[in-house]
């Protein structure tokens, strides 16, 4: 298993030159359409991981599947980049760099990423509560959610922006009660 640090050292500069081919075609957010995608498709199919980080499969039967998951409808920038990563054994880094490729497009448009956790799924009012409040707390021009349901917080949010945190969880105001409680 390779390190998070020779993850990053292998993801950042291929993540560049993919921003760097979709700004030259400008085709920045579809590149990042088919990046949100991909990362989708990698993280509900084990199979497909498998394939593409196994590194005994042949190269050929790599770019076969590739061609057949991104189809027609991708740009061919892309399809070929990601041909590209086949070839030169790194896509194996695919699930980092597509990562690594959406952080610099957020950074670019000056989009914060904003997880998002509650204990039921957010109405559309509310998402659009919360970034209002994101967007008043940070300097950014757009808000990113990335929602997440954990039915133990029992009611309520917790929002992660960057380092900061924000609990107004049911979850974590009873923890905040009860630490008081024991520290009179």
């Amino acid at each position: 298993m390779t390190s998070n640090i020779a993850t990053a050292e292998v993801a950042q500069p291929y993540a560049q030159a993919l921003l760097s081919i979709a700004q030259s075609q400008n085709s920045t957010e579809q590149f990042g359409e088919d990046a949100r995608t991909l990362l989708s498709l990698l993280s509900e199919n084990q199979q497909l991981r498998n394939l593409i980080s196994n590194p005994f499969i042949q190269a050929e039967n790599k770019k076969a599947v590739i061609r057949r998951i991104v189809g027609e409808g991708a740009s061919p920038y892309l399809r070929n980049f990601l041909l590209l990563l086949v070839d030169r054994r790194r896509i194996a880094f695919l699930d980092a760099i597509l990562k690594q490729y959406l952080a610099l497009l957020r950074q670019l448009n000056q989009t914060v990423l904003a997880e998002v956790t509650s204990a039921v799924p957010l109405t559309e009012a509310q998402q659009q509560t919360v970034q209002q409040k994101i967007l008043a707390i940070t300097s950014a021009r757009q808000v990113e959610l990335e929602t997440k349901i954990d039915s133990e917080l029992i009611g309520g949010v917790i929002i992660k922006v960057g380092s900061q945190v924000i609990d107004a969880s049911l979850k974590g105001q009873l923890r905040r009660l009860s630490l008081r409680l024991t520290s009179s």
